[in-house]
C-alpha cells in the first residue's frame, strides 16, 4: 500500500474537499461536510447522490443533536446523577426520547429493544476510627451490593520502600481466624493480580466487604483507584456477593491503622434500558447494512463527545437520507450501556437467531468522532498497522477501504487506529459480521509527529476530558466532525447500493458517483508513528481488569 502524503488541518473549522493528484481534470469537487447548515431543500430532496449528501451532512446539523443532549442532562433531576446521561439514569431515558422522536418524525421504521443494565447509586466509604472521615470512592465492575460497618483488616500490604505488593493474590494471604465477624472489610493493596482475583479469594476467606486501595509505588499509582473486578487471572468471570470499592494509596495508610473501622456501601440495582433501532427498507431485504454509535455516557458527566459525537453524526444522517430508497435495507443503532461494558450492543446481538444474524452485511461503529484534540482514526481491519486483537471477519478490510478511500479523495489525512474489538462491534465481529469504524482518541497522549499532521497539542490527550464531568458540548473539535460526517455519510450511502466488495452480494453503483472519480488506491501514513497511534483503539474501558 502506498503512503498518503500528510496534510496539515492545524486551525480548520471546516474540511474542504480537494480533488486527487491526477484526476483533477476529470473530477467534480464536491464539497465535504460544511460547517453552516444549509435551507430546507436537504429536507425536501433525495439526498441518493455523494455530492448531495455531503453539501447537506453539516457539523452544525450534528452540533444542534450535541446541543439537544447537552439540554438533556442539564435538564436532568435524577436525585443520584443530574448531569450524566449515563445508562439508568433519567439523562439516558431523556436521550432515548430525543433519539426516537428525531427518527419518527423523519419516518423511520422505530422500535425500542430493552436491556438490563446495572445501575448503582453513589457508593460510600467512610472511616470512622481512629480518625473520621468519608473519601471518594466507587464500585468496581463486577462488585456486590451492601452496607457494611465493621472491623478493616489489612491483607499483606506493603506501604513502605518499593512497596512492591502481591496483596490478596492467594488464599495464602487470608488469615481465617481473622474473618470470623459479621462485618469484616478486607483491605488489600494493588499490584501483581487482578483486582477480581483479590475480591475472590477475599470473598472465600469471610470478608462481607473489600477495599481496593492504589499501590502508591508511582506516582501514577496514588490516586482513587476503580476498575473492573469481575474476572480472574485466568479471565475467567467472576461477580461478587459482597461490595467492592477502591481508594487511594493514602487512604489505604490511614484504613490500615490498628483498630480501623469504616463504613463500606454499595448499592446495586438492576433496571431496564433501551438500544434504539430504526430500519429504513431496501429492495434487498435479506442484505442489511448497518451502522451504530453507543448512546449512554459515563456516570461523571453528559458524554458529548463520548459518545454524543457517533451519536449525533448517526442523528444527523438519518435525517438526511429519510427519502432514500436504498437496494440494501438500513439499520441505525444507539446502544445503550456501552460504558458498563458493551452491554446494550451484546444484549442485541445475543438476542438474534441465527438467520437474521446472517441478514447483515456489515456493521460500522462510530464511537468518540470528535475528540477536540485529535486524530483520525481508522479499524485497522487489514492490520497493516497493527495485529488485531479481535476476530476480523472477512469483509471487514472492504468497510476500511470505505472510509480510505474517503479520506483519501477529501485530503484528509488518517491513520490507523487497533482493530481491538473494545468497543460495540465487538459482539458483530465475534459473529463473524464483518466491521470496521472511526475513533478520534480517548486518553492516549498525542505525540509531536501527530501533532504536526493533525494541529492540537502534544503531550495532551486526545480528549482531555475522557470520562470526565468536562465532557460536555465544548469538548469538541469541529474539524474532527466534518471529517468523520462525510466518511460515515459516504460509507453509509456506498454500502447501501452495494456491498458487493464485502459480501459478494451485487448491488448498484452510488447514483452520480463517477464523475467523482473517487479514487481506487489509498492509504494512511501507517507506521509513521512510534507506538500505537490511537492506543488501544477505541477507548480502553479496562474490559480485562488488569492490573496493568
Amino acid at each position: 500500500m502506498t503512503h498518503l502524503t500528510p496534510h496539515t488541518t492545524r486551525g480548520r473549522i471546516r474540511v474542504l474537499v480537494i480533488a486527487i493528484a491526477g484526476l483533477l481534470a476529470a473530477a467534480l469537487v464536491a464539497a465535504a461536510p460544511a460547517q453552516a447548515k444549509p435551507g430546507n431543500a436537504c429536507d425536501k430532496q433525495n439526498n441518493n447522490t455523494l455530492q448531495k449528501l455531503l453539501a447537506c451532512m453539516t457539523v452544525d446539523g450534528v452540533r444542534e443533536h450535541q446541543a439537544a443532549l447537552q439540554a438533556i442532562a442539564d435538564a436532568s433531576t435524577d436525585p443520584d446523577y443530574p448531569d450524566s446521561r449515563a445508562a439508568g439514569t433519567e439523562g439516558y431515558a431523556g436521550s432515548v426520547d430525543y433519539v426516537v422522536d428525531t427518527l419518527e418524525a423523519a419516518g423511520w421504521d422505530v422500535s425500542l429493544d430493552p436491556v438490563d443494565i446495572t445501575y448503582s447509586s453513589p457508593s460510600l466509604l467512610r472511616q470512622l476510627t481512629p480518625v473520621d472521615a468519608t473519601y471518594p470512592t466507587g464500585a468496581f465492575t463486577g462488585s456486590g451490593s451492601g452496607d457494611v460497618t465493621g472491623a478493616v483488616i489489612p491483607v499483606d500490604i506493603n506501604l513502605d520502600g518499593d512497596r512492591a505488593s502481591d496483596s490478596g493474590c492467594t488464599a495464602d494471604d487470608y488469615d481465617p481466624s481473622l474473618f470470623t465477624g459479621d462485618n469484616d472489610i478486607a483491605l488489600v493493596q494493588r499490584g501483581t493480580c487482578n483486582f477480581g482475583e483479590k475480591a475472590y479469594w477475599a470473598e472465600l476467606a469471610g470478608a462481607e466487604a473489600v477495599i481496593i486501595f492504589n499501590q502508591g509505588n508511582t506516582p501514577a499509582r496514588e490516586g482513587l483507584i476503580v476498575a473492573n473486578g469481575s474476572s480472574r487471572n485466568d479471565g475467567s468471570p467472576v461477580f461478587h456477593g459482597i461490595p467492592v470499592v477502591g481508594a487511594s494509596f493514602d487512604q489505604g495508610v490511614a484504613l490500615s491503622q490498628a483498630d480501623a473501622t469504616a463504613r463500606v456501601r454499595v448499592l446495586i440495582e438492576t433496571r431496564t434500558d433501551y438500544n434504539v433501532i430504526a430500519e429504513l427498507p431496501g429492495e434487498n431485504d435479506d442484505n442489511v447494512v448497518m451502522a451504530g454509535a453507543h448512546l449512554d455516557s459515563v456516570l461523571a458527566g453528559p458524554g458529548i463527545n463520548d459518545n454524543g459525537s457517533g451519536s449525533a453524526v448517526l442523528l444527523e444522517l438519518a435525517q438526511l437520507i429519510r427519502k432514500l430508497e436504498p437496494v440494501n435495507t438500513i439499520r441505525l443503532g444507539w446502544w445503550a450501556a456501552e460504558e458498563q461494558g458493551l452491554v446494550g450492543s451484546t444484549s442485541y446481538v445475543n438476542k438474534q437467531p441465527q438467520e437474521e444474524l446472517d441478514r447483515i452485511a456489515a456493521y460500522l461503529n462510530f464511537d468518540m468522532v470528535g475528540s477536540p484534540n485529535y486524530f483520525i482514526g481508522v479499524y485497522d481491519a487489514d492490520e497493516s498497522s497493527f495485529v488485531a486483537g479481535a476476530p476480523v471477519p472477512d469483509g471487514s478490510a472492504a468497510i476500511e477501504d470505505l472510509f480510505e478511500q474517503y479520506f483519501t479523495f477529501a485530503g484528509v489525512p488518517y491513520d490507523d487506529s487497533a482493530f481491538s474489538g473494545r468497543s460495540d462491534y465487538q459482539a458483530f465481529i465475534n459473529n463473524g459480521i464483518p466491521s470496521s469504524g472511526l475513533f478520534t482518541g480517548a486518553e492516549v497522549i498525542k505525540t509531536p509527529e501527530q501533532a504536526a499532521i493533525w494541529g492540537g497539542t502534544a503531550g495532551d490527550q486526545f480528549d482531555p476530558c475522557y470520562h470526565l464531568a468536562c465532557d460536555t458540548y465544548d469538548n469538541n473539535s469541529n474539524a474532527a466532525l466534518a471529517a468523520n460526517s462525510g466518511a460515515v455519510a459516504h460509507a453509509v450511502l456506498t454500502l447501501s447500493y452495494s456491498t458487493e466488495a464485502v459480501n459478494g452480494v451485487p448491488g448498484e453503483a452510488v447514483p452520480g458517483s463517477n464523475p467523482l472519480r473517487l479514487p481506487t488506491e489509498f492509504a494512511g501514513p501507517e507506521h509513521t508513528f512510534a507506538g500505537p497511534l490511537g492506543g488501544e483503539g477505541p477507548h480502553d474501558h479496562d474490559h480485562d481488569g488488569e492490573e496493568g
